[in-house]
């Protein structure tokens, strides 16, 4: 298949980000903060190439994301983490977005 994007390979990880991208802004925005806790886990240079896709993209960018510069730092946190870590965002989005409460979902990493 042409043309996949990088979530789509896990189920689990493209719904959340489905369901992510039809919520309110406000979801987002916990989402995001959720998703930042990524940052102290991960190395330096990963976190420059995040910076250096947020200025190639922002405001110009054909993805959902890329309008927003702290959700689009946190879904390029998220692209970047590996596959088992993507999956438990994933599952802690939906499960948050299900109870419309991120205060109590903590990353586990």
């Amino acid at each position: 298949m042409k043309n996949r994007r990088w979530y789509d390979k896990d189920p689990i990880l493209k719904e959340a980000l489905e369901v992510l991208k039809i919520s309110p802004a406000k979801t987002k925005d916990e989402a995001a903060e959720f998703i930042l806790q990524l940052q102290t886990q991960v190395a330096g240079e990963v976190i420059d190439h995040v910076h250096e896709m947020m200025k190639k993209y922002q405001g110009k960018g054909n993805r959902w994301y890329d309008t927003d510069p702290v959700i689009m730092k946190a879904i390029e946190l998220l692209r970047l983490a590996p596959a088992k870590t993507q999956r438990e965002i994933a599952l802690k989005i939906l499960l948050a977005i299900e109870e419309g409460n991120f205060t109590d979902i903590k990353l586990n990493i």
